[in-house]
């Protein structure tokens, strides 16, 4: 069933949202489901997300940060509404999910275009609430930029408060977020207590009377323009890149912590003939090391360097649950030869 932008106004703010992930392009969403390994596809066919995403030229999910919307961003009418007067572009990626320790709250100052209330973040102990994650490539995070009013209304961060954890349940740590950066999106206080948006409609909230308190949010600033590569900060390695392989030194610099041993479900490792070994999908159970890396974007270009055009970089989750970075063949499969079980 495709999700048309009429099923789903925009008016009153924030506007209505599937109960469901989906991917948004010329005014249509299409709903998505979770399979295993952190990837998705499209509910009505089954086809792979990132498949359906090179067919529109569009960047894959690894070329994507995720950015939490808690208000009218996760309206399909809204993302219509960038493309028409933001320039935004290509299919956006809107992940459903669970926030714990965080709530959207009414904020103190009302919006300029239509007096309407908007939303706000907080920390909030033991608050479960729903919204979504956009996957959003750099171009279209510079339109988010553009209208959160990025260093005036909104300032980006990333989220050190709370747990993300997505429809599949898995949990999306650090993932970026617009907050308040002055008193008029600061959450406004009635009693000395922030007003839930889930508890208070805009009708309602637009008349509220008190004042601009703090939000509480453990958050780290984000300067500049983000990185996919910089989420997440893990690798799962399996080959030369092992502890005490051939390649360990060239990782070791850029590890923090600990390599902590895990396998990779959902794949198959096979023989190169070349001294290092090619992961692929598949019903194997591949043993390997998750590591944490210090600066991420730099330690993958150096490490994308060393892999070259015969892999490719895909996020992943491993036996414990953490979202991370692996590589997987991309060459010709032709003469590989599986390694034991896989």
């Amino acid at each position: 069933m495709l999700l048309r932008d009429n099923d789903f106004p925009a008016w009153p703010y924030p506007g209505a949202r599937p109960s469901c992930s989906f991917v948004h392009v010329d005014g249509v969403g299409w709903p998505l489901r979770a399979v295993p390994d952190w990837r998705w596809e499209l509910a009505d066919t089954g086809g792979d997300l990132d498949d359906w995403l090179a067919t529109r030229d569009a960047a894959p999910l690894s070329a994507r940060i995720p950015v939490l919307a808690y208000g009218s961003n996760a309206n399909p009418a809204k993302v219509t509404w960038l493309r028409d007067n933001l320039g935004l572009t290509g299919p956006a990626v809107v992940l459903r999910v669970a926030c714990t320790g965080l709530a959207a709250v009414w904020a103190a100052g009302r919006r300029v275009v239509d007096t309407q209330r908007p939303a706000t973040l907080v920390a909030e102990p033991g608050r479960v609430e729903w919204h979504a994650v956009w996957l959003a490539t750099a171009d279209q995070v510079r339109v988010l930029d553009a209208c959160e009013g990025r260093g005036e209304r909104y300032r980006l961060v990333r989220l050190d408060s709370g747990t993300v954890t997505g429809e599949d349940g898995i949990a999306l740590p650090g993932v970026l977020a617009y907050t308040g950066a002055g008193e008029a999106r600061a959450p406004l206080l009635v009693d000395g207590i922030p007003v839930r948006c889930a508890d208070v409609p805009q009708a309602a909230a637009a008349e509220l009377v008190g004042v601009a308190g703090p939000d509480r949010l453990a958050v780290t600033p984000v300067d500049g323009e983000p990185s996919p590569d910089d989420w997440p900060d893990a690798l799962f390695v399996y080959g030369t890149l092992r502890p005490d392989d051939d390649a360990w030194p060239l990782l070791r610099p850029h590890v923090v912590g600990a390599p902590v041993a895990t396998r990779l479900a959902g794949a198959r490792l096979y023989d190169t003939g070349r001294g290092y070994p090619a992961l692929r999908r598949g019903d194997g159970d591949v043993p390997g090391w998750t590591v944490t890396l210090a600066a991420p974007a730099g330690a993958l270009a150096e490490l994308d360097a060393y892999e070259g055009d015969e892999y490719r970089r895909v996020r992943v989750m491993d036996s414990l649950g953490r979202l991370c970075w692996t590589y997987l063949w991309s060459a010709s499969a032709d003469g590989l030869r599986p390694l034991g079980d896989g």
